[in-house]
């Protein structure tokens, strides 16, 4: 019996001229995250100083959907030059140091990016469309200014996301080599956010609007591919409530990501190759 299509929720996350609107705000930080928070805010400028431009959040804390002892703290700053192997052990070991100062969070982690890679014509629909409107800025200028405003549009949809082939074999190596609990539950989360992410912006021109809840992203997919919908409506499930069955994870990996990366190419085309 063929399933039925689910309805297709409201469209949202707009401003009034058809533009994403900027996900989070700092006021929308649950109380409990906020000694967290003020604690990376000091301890980015002192571990950085002259190097960082600004800084910013993102993910569920700034979203003010994040859960005491279970959300990991997602942060990004930006550097005024490209990235060095010394700044991402900084980087690593400032997020560790957080993690194990802090019961409120589960992992999380600092990702670099430069002034000039973000504003490049070649990050302008991916990495520039991250600061933009899913990241909040914490300290220092906030770079989205130099930024464009974004539609939900097939450009962004290709820039994104448009990359998912390449990511399936470096998700079957892990998987191969994937020995311990951690492994599986840091795979699962990781997979399973990217593919319904993905399945989301494959239709998100459709749709015309802009979510990060997992659970209404894949209930928009569900609506224009309804025989996918359980398995996209599965894989939210686990990206909050990660697995540790290996079956699940080669389900994901060996059924629905090829499917999808083939939909993904035909509909929106093939994402820029970077150097």
């Amino acid at each position: 019996m063929r399933p039925s299509t689910p309805p297709l929720p409201p469209t949202q996350g707009l401003h009034t001229d058809g533009t994403i609107t900027r996900e989070g705000s700092l006021p929308l930080v649950p109380t409990a995250f906020t000694p967290v928070v003020d604690a990376l805010r000091t301890r980015l400028g002192e571990t950085f100083k002259d190097r960082m431009h600004s800084a910013y959040l993102y993910g569920s804390i700034p979203r003010g959907t994040a859960t005491p002892g279970v959300s990991d703290l997602d942060a990004l700053v930006v550097l005024h030059t490209t990235p060095t192997e010394d700044d991402r052990a900084r980087a690593i070991a400032l997020q560790e140091e957080i993690d194990a100062a802090f019961d409120q969070v589960d992992g999380g982690g600092i990702l670099l990016d430069s002034v000039p890679n973000l504003t490049s014509d070649l990050e302008l629909y991916d990495a520039g469309f991250f600061l933009a409107c899913l990241c909040t800025p914490l300290s220092g200028p906030d770079l989205a200014q130099q930024l464009p405003d974004y539609r939900p549009t097939t450009l962004l949809a290709r820039e994104t996301n448009g990359d998912l082939h390449l990511t399936l074999p470096r998700w079957r190596t892990r998987i191969a080599q994937a020995t311990t609990d951690t492994d599986y539950t840091t795979l699962s989360r990781g997979v399973s956010r990217r593919l319904v992410r993905t399945g989301f912006t494959l239709v998100m021109p459709s749709w015309g609007g802009w979510t990060s809840d997992l659970d209404l992203a894949a209930n928009v997919f569900g609506h224009y591919y309804p025989d996918r919908h359980d398995q996209m409506r599965t894989a939210a499930h686990a990206a909050q409530h990660p697995t540790t069955d290996p079956d699940h994870l080669r389900e994901l990996v060996e059924d629905l990501a090829p499917w999808l990366a083939k939909e993904y190419t035909a509909t929106h085309g093939v994402k820029a190759p970077r150097p």
